[in-house]
């Protein structure tokens, strides 16, 4: 009897990733997250952060302007990130201990090429 092979990051990541830059506002965030149907958004720079759908509702909920505050006032990081060969079931481990429901994934160079989430995982192993 064959043993199924495991399933890898890459096999349920999200791609293409999506980026915002850190100067954009919370606003357009929310509206690129909104137009890709996505609940998170890469950061990319010096320090690479995350910023998602929690963040911006975080932000709105302390009576900030979405227009004027920035990506940057309202993401996380620096951010932990999985390679596209890892177990599904190692992303799913370091969300637990972390307490995040979005991982950026790097390729074997290193270079982000997507995101996995808790979404992502939940429908892939039920």
């Amino acid at each position: 009897m064959e043993t199924d092979k495991p399933l890898l990051v890459k096999d349920v990541m999200s791609t293409p990733l999506k980026t915002i830059s850190k100067e954009a506002t919370v606003k357009e965030a929310a509206t690129l997250m909104r137009e890709h149907d996505i609940n998170g958004l890469l950061v990319p720079g010096v320090s690479v952060g995350i910023i998602t759908t929690t963040d911006v509702t975080e932000a709105v909920a302390e009576n900030k302007d979405p227009s004027e505050v920035t990506v940057a006032d309202e993401m996380t990081a620096p951010v932990e990130r999985i390679t596209t060969e890892e177990e599904l079931t190692q992303a799913a481990e370091m969300m637990t201990n972390f307490g995040f429901k979005h991982l950026p994934v790097v390729d074997t160079d290193g270079d982000f090429v997507g995101m996995v989430s808790m979404t992502d995982i939940t429908a892939h192993l039920a």
